[in-house]
């Protein structure tokens, strides 16, 4: 009878999840934060200046603004394009990969928007159990 692999341990299951989610989870920690969704949010109609970027995103400082464009660049979701003006002029646009997010983005907000009520209900409910003595084990 030939010899069948050893069983992977769950701490091999765990540690292989943990691998293949990585990726993944450095993606999302980049495209979900805040700045990111908004910046990406504020150039899905047109081009966009810097400077029209710090108008319209509330509370966001110039080094975050310039920290948060240069990562989007880098990720392959914006381009930036110099034009040679004086002073120059500088504008950012979405890529077709960061279209694809704006879509998977407003997916999300559709979803929240139609479960807010819900998602409301069950922390009240989950509130009401802590209250009255009921915890979880």
């Amino acid at each position: 009878m030939p010899d069948l692999p050893d069983q992977p341990t769950s701490s091999e299951h765990a540690s292989d999840l943990i691998a293949r989610a990585c990726p993944v989870t450095e993606v999302i920690d980049r495209v979900a934060g805040k700045w990111s969704i908004l910046i990406i949010i504020a150039v899905a109609d047109a081009p966009a200046r810097f400077t029209e970027l710090e108008r319209a995103i509330d509370g966001i400082s110039r080094r975050m603004l310039t920290l948060t464009l240069r990562n989007l660049e880098r990720d392959g979701l914006l381009t930036r394009t110099v034009y040679a003006t004086v002073p120059p002029k500088v504008d950012y646009r979405l890529t077709e990969m960061a279209r694809e997010l704006l879509v998977a983005l407003q997916t999300l907000t559709a979803w929240a928007e139609r479960h807010r009520g819900d998602i409301t209900a069950a922390r009240l409910d989950y509130d009401a159990t802590l209250a009255s003595g009921i915890l979880h084990p």
